[in-house]
């Protein structure tokens, strides 16, 4: 009975954090992008996500208790399910660890990240525009927080891609595998220099 449950738990876990956070991930990523286009086309796109009609109720059950789920989960299972890491090389025990140390801090930079945007633009304390990030990142502490913030994030989605095709069994054997990695990897340099790119454009406007 144990076993059915901490299977059930993986594999729910692991399909939150594919869909929909994943999917929320990379399109929060490009909607930002477009700051690298301008002032007026970054307000324009997060304009149009910010007057979405049912907003708040897609936030809500689509983006803040998928992510709060996922990672109360995720705390649950690093603590209570054992896993048999003989079954993996060095390279995929080092991807383990670094998957449940990006979980950490992808979590603080979340939190954090929301409660300067969103929670703050909820309050009337700021309002949504491209000088809202331009303001949070003129701080070098911030800029290379949100650095580390994005890269573990996006770490930590690529390398939780990679655990998902192997849980929902798209990736059984260690052929697939390896081009799991490959793809995976190819998905995390990706969403990485979008997001980082378009930091340095708030940050330094280049």
């Amino acid at each position: 009975m144990a076993e059915n449950r901490d299977f059930f738990y993986r594999r729910l876990h692991s399909l939150l954090g594919v869909i929909p956070i994943g999917i929320f991930l990379i399109q929060h990523l490009v909607v930002n992008h477009f700051a690298v286009y301008g002032r007026e086309s970054f307000e324009r796109a997060a304009g149009f996500m910010h007057n979405l009609p049912f907003r708040l109720l897609l936030e809500t059950f689509v983006i803040y208790l998928p992510i709060l789920f996922h990672a109360i989960l995720g705390v649950y299972i690093v603590f209570t399910v054992k896993y048999n890491n003989r079954r993996y090389g060095f390279f995929r025990n080092l991807m383990f660890t670094l998957q449940r140390v990006s979980g950490i801090i992808t979590l603080i930079f979340i939190a954090w990240h929301v409660w300067e945007t969103r929670i703050a633009l909820g309050l009337g304390l700021v309002e949504l525009d491209y000088s809202l990030m331009e303001n949070i990142l003129e701080s070098p502490f911030m800029f290379w927080f949100y650095i580390i913030g994005v890269i573990s994030t996006t770490f930590h989605f690529a390398n939780g891609l990679w655990s998902f095709l192997v849980t929902w069994g798209f990736t059984i054997t260690p052929r697939s595998q390896r081009i799991a990695t490959y793809v995976t990897l190819i998905v995390f340099l990706a969403i990485s220099y979008i997001g980082v790119r378009t930091l340095i454009q708030f940050a330094y406007g280049v």
